[in-house]
């Protein structure tokens, strides 16, 4: 007997959604949080390979960790105020906060944070529109970051997978090649 698919149809998709409430109409994706072992490792990896910005980092000493909020803004339009660079942070779309719990980095007994790539498999990736996947990977090679997938292997062409410092997976594509992607692998 042929087992019986799981995947929902377009329609049963779309059937499955609620239109959302008025209430919601001012939120936003703010952010997504990996907790890090090195922050000079991490915070490295994503300003000098992916080209982030420091938008802002906190300090809670009683409770021994640091968060470091990174993000694609500007350099020129974060603000120089303390208080107004919190604010402004923490009203930007997108952001990834990388949470560094103290003394990690330098214990040799500590062997990192599970990634949601292995069993029990949970988190995966997030992603990273870039302008030419090719380039981008050219690039990542030359820098020596460390590739789950390159560009030309697989089944899905045209879109990268690499790791960042504690093993997190990053996706690397381009949305002008997505379309291509996804008929070329279905």
């Amino acid at each position: 007997m042929a087992e019986k698919s799981t995947c929902l149809t377009n329609e049963e998709a779309v059937a499955c959604c609620a239109e959302p409430d008025e209430a919601t109409k001012d939120f936003i994706f703010q952010q997504t949080m990996f907790r890090i072992k090195d922050p000079k490792a991490s915070l490295d990896f994503y300003t000098r390979v992916l080209g982030m910005h420091l938008l802002k980092k906190l300090d809670f000493p009683s409770m021994k960790f640091s968060l470091y909020f990174m993000g694609f803004e500007l350099a020129k339009d974060i603000p120089q105020d303390e208080d107004e660079r919190t604010k402004w942070c923490f009203s930007q779309k997108a952001t990834l906060e990388l949470t560094h719990n103290w003394g990690t980095e330098s214990d040799p007994k500590f062997s990192g944070y599970h990634n949601g790539n292995s069993d029990p498999r949970g988190f995966g990736h997030i992603g990273i529109m870039v302008p030419d996947v090719q380039k981008a990977c050219e690039r990542f090679e030359s820098l020596g970051v460390k590739f789950v997938k390159k560009p030309n292997e697989g089944k899905m062409k045209n879109i990268a997978f690499i790791q960042d410092p504690d093993g997190y997976w990053i996706e690397i594509l381009n949305p002008g090649d997505i379309l291509n992607v996804i008929k070329t692998s279905a």
